[in-house]
């Protein structure tokens, strides 16, 4: 299974990354986490003939503003999964006062909402709420006998450790610098992510969605691994057009 980060930013581009988007290649599909700018970058990793699915954790617009795009690319399939309301979301932001509507795109797609739990089509999947500003979705993905645990734009909370329990890979937000939270704006930093990857059990951590005004040069990036890697020994600092093996 090959992970690869087309966009590690929050908030806006940089010359560090794009807003955050990440692809998943598995035998039998494409599945892509989030829609932020660095989607453009999909079609040169996407080359063989399989369905391809989007989950969404939320809407702020870090996180779909890549779907403008869509138009781009001629996938065989796409199904865009997210909470309730991600069909109307979509619908709005994709209507033809802003961009294509998801009816003519050049290729199949739809919009399914979901309930928080356990879902085994069209994939093994778990979805649970997270702790943030507006109502966001982490996932644990369970396929090829691996498991990945996405969880973004969310504070420490007890849903993160449950869906990063004994994970082959935690792709975990890291907006906030050393030191930094917010109740009122939820976000890990690096030692939070340390931590939840100790406690999960996890095998390995990336650290992905760096807010763009905080993290401003990859220096502070690599900064930030150090101090993950104190705690969690086993951690990666992701950017844009990285790859991975698990």
């Amino acid at each position: 299974m090959k992970i690869t980060f087309l966009g590690t930013n929050g908030w806006y581009d940089t010359n560090c990354g794009n807003t955050i988007c990440t692809l998943i290649e598995t035998k039998t599909a494409y599945i892509i986490l989030d829609a932020g700018n660095g989607i453009h970058k999909v079609d040169r990793y996407i080359k063989k003939n399989l369905p391809v699915y989007l989950l969404l954790s939320h809407f702020h617009i870090d996180h779909i503003e890549g779907l403008h795009i869509l138009a781009k690319f001629r996938f065989t399939s796409l199904q865009i999964i997210g909470q309730t309301g991600t069909k109307a979301t979509i619908k709005e932001f994709l209507s033809p006062k802003y961009s294509i509507p998801v009816g003519k795109l050049p290729f199949p797609c739809n919009v399914s909402d979901i309930q928080a739990g356990w879902h085994r089509s069209p994939f093994n999947f778990q979805a649970m709420p997270l702790v943030h500003a507006s109502k966001c979705f982490g996932y644990r993905l369970e396929i090829e006998n691996k498991i990945i645990s996405y969880c973004t734009d969310t504070g420490y909370c007890r849903n993160s450790e449950v869906l990063c329990e004994k994970a082959d890979l935690i792709i975990s937000e890291c907006a906030f610098l050393s030191g930094q939270q917010s109740d009122a704006w939820p976000h890990m930093n690096p030692e939070l992510a340390a931590k939840l990857a100790v406690q999960s059990k996890a095998k390995k951590l990336a650290l992905t969605h760096f807010d763009a005004a905080l993290y401003t040069t990859m220096a502070k990036r690599r900064q930030a691994q150090a101090l993950a890697r104190k705690i969690f020994p086993k951690t990666i600092v992701a950017y844009d057009k990285q790859n991975m093996l698990i």
